[in-house]
């Protein structure tokens, strides 16, 4: 059986993240086996709508629990707005990570 790729396994981590709570693009990237590409992570996130119409993207936030935008207002609106759908609150624009991080029980791949 072949090993997932990068981006597989982004997509994988991302639909486990429980209703609720939350992931940093630097989490996900750590747990699909490379801590260094929080940016992809967000790359792939940022183009999954065309690709994963299911995949709950909006659970991945920025290190300071932050919603990052890149000039797509309605987008980060739209996160938003489904985040507090499911009870994640903001405060100045940041959610309380310590209390909504999402915090696996398990390493998902080793670091390439």
């Amino acid at each position: 059986m072949k090993e997932p790729d990068f981006a597989e396994r982004v997509y994988w981590l991302v639909t486990q993240i429980p209703y609720g709570q939350v992931a940093t693009y630097g989490q996900i990237a750590t747990y699909a086996g490379s801590p260094r590409a929080a940016r992809a992570v967000g790359t792939l996130l940022r183009h999954s709508l065309e690709n994963y119409g299911e995949l709950p993207w909006q659970r991945v936030l920025n290190a300071q629990g932050r919603i990052s935008f890149k000039g797509d207002l309605g987008r980060a609106e739209l996160q938003r707005a489904l985040l507090e759908a499911e009870g994640i609150s903001f405060h100045q624009g940041q959610c309380d990570l310590r209390r909504v991080r999402w915090a696996p029980r398990e390493v998902f791949w080793d670091v390439d």
